[in-house]
C-alpha cells in the first residue's frame, strides 16, 4: 500500500521501466503487450501512487522528471529484487518437493541414522535416488513438535509399548525399524567391576545398607526418560528395589555417556551408542539383566500423502521393519 493506502500494482513499475527506456508510449504499450489507453491509466496510477509526475510529456521522447529520475534505479531494483526473490521461491519449492525432512533424537541420529539410511538407499528401486535430505536432530520432545507441525516428514526415535507419545495414532504412523536395550552403565574400578552398581534389595546382604546409587538421569523432554520413568519408575527407590539419588540430569543420552565415563554415577544408555565403551572397556554394565529395558527404534510419519520421494522411502522402511 502506498500513500493514502492506495494499492500498488507490480504491472505499473514494469511499464514505468519500458516507458523510461523506449520514450514513446506506443512502443513502450507494445512491449508490454497491452493497449495503449490501458497503458497510460497504469502510468497515470503510478503517479498517483507516487504523488508527482514522472514524465514530462511535452518533450518528444517523453523524458523523465527530476521525480522520474530519482525513482527509476529504486523501481529496478525492487523489481529485480523480487524476480530473484520469485525464482528463489520455486527452487526452494521444487527443493522441498523432492528432499526428505527427518527429525531424530540426538543418540540415533549420530549412532542409528547413518547406517540404517544407506540400507535403506541400498534397496530403492533401481533409477530411485534418495534427494536431498534435511535432518534436524533434538530432543524428542522437540522433534515431536516438528511432526505436529508438519515440519518434518519423519521422526526417528526410540518407543517402546507400554509408553504412549503425542503423536495420535489415528493421525500419525509408525514401524519399528530396530531393536535396542536401556543398560545401566557405569565406569569401571582398576579391577574392571562397575565403580557403581545397581542391585536389588533383596539381593544385599542381610544387615548391611548401601549408601543410595548415583543417577545420571534423563529429562522430561528426553524419549529414554519417559521409557525409563514408565518401566522402572516404580522399582527405582522402593525398599525391595533400588535407592537412587539423581545426581545429574540432561536430555540428551550422549551427554550422559560422557557424565558416565567420567565415574559420575550409573546411566541408562542405548546399546547402540555405548557399543564401542563396552567393548574397549571404558564402560562396563552395572547390573544383571533384571534393569536392562529392551525398546524399539522406531520410524514415524503423518497419515496423509507425502511426496514421491518420502513415500517410496515409508514403502522400504515398512517393508524392511522388523
Amino acid at each position: 500500500m502506498g500513500p493514502g493506502n492506495r494499492p500498488l500494482d507490480l504491472d505499473w513499475l514494469e511499464d514505468f521501466i519500458v516507458l523510461a527506456e523506449s520514450g514513446n508510449f506506443s512502443r513502450a504499450a507494445q512491449a508490454r503487450h497491452i493497449a495503449q489507453p490501458a497503458f497510460s491509466r497504469h502510468i497515470k496510477s503510478l503517479e498517483a501512487w507516487v504523488g508527482v509526475e514522472l514524465f514530462d510529456r511535452t518533450t518528444h521522447p517523453v523524458a523523465l522528471t527530476a521525480a522520474g529520475k530519482h525513482l527509476l534505479p529504486e523501481i529496478e531494483d525492487v523489481v529485480q529484487r523480487l524476480e530473484a526473490a520469485r525464482s528463489q521461491a520455486l527452487a526452494a519449492q521444487e527443493q522441498a518437493a523432492v528432499s526428505l525432512q527427518f527429525a531424530a533424537t540426538h543418540a540415533l541420529s549420530l549412532t542409528f541414522f547413518p547406517t540404517w539410511l544407506g540400507k535403506i538407499e541400498a534397496q530403492l528401486p533401481v533409477g530411485r535416488t534418495m534427494g536431498p535430505i534435511q535432518m534436524v536432530s533434538d530432543s524428542f520432545a522437540a522433534c515431536e513438535d516438528l511432526m505436529l507441525q508438519r515440519r518434518a516428514q519423519f521422526l526417528l526415535c526410540h518407543g517402546h509399548s507400554e509408553v504412549e507419545n503425542r503423536l495420535d495414532p489415528t493421525q500419525f504412523d509408525f514401524v519399528a525399524v530396530g531393536v535396542d536395550r536401556l543398560l545401566p552403565v557405569s565406569a569401571p574400578n582398576a579391577d574392571g567391576t562397575p565403580k557403581y552398581a545397581v542391585a536389588a534389595q533383596s539381593s544385599r546382604k542381610a544387615g548391611k545398607s548401601r549408601a543410595p546409587v548415583p543417577v545420571l538421569a534423563y529429562g522430561v523432554a528426553s524419549g529414554i526418560g519417559q521409557i525409563m520413568h514408565a518401566i522402572l519408575g516404580e522399582a527405582l527407590g522402593k525398599p525391595r528395589g533400588v535407592t537412587t539419588r539423581n545426581v545429574f540430569t540432561a536430555h540428551h543420552a550422549v551427554l550422559l555417556k560422557t557424565m558416565a565415563m567420567e565415574g559420575r554415577g550409573v546411566a541408562w544408555l542405548p546399546t547402540s551408542l555405548i557399543a564401542a565403551e563396552l567393548a574397549s572397556g571404558a564402560l562396563v554394565r552395572a547390573s544383571d539383566d533384571t534393569w536392562t529395558v529392551p525398546i524399539e527404534v522406531r520410524l514415524f510419519r503423518p497419515r496423509v500423502a507425502l511426496s514421491d520421494a518420502a513415500e517410496a522411502l515409508w514403502r522400504v522402511a515398512a517393508g524392511t521393519a522388523n
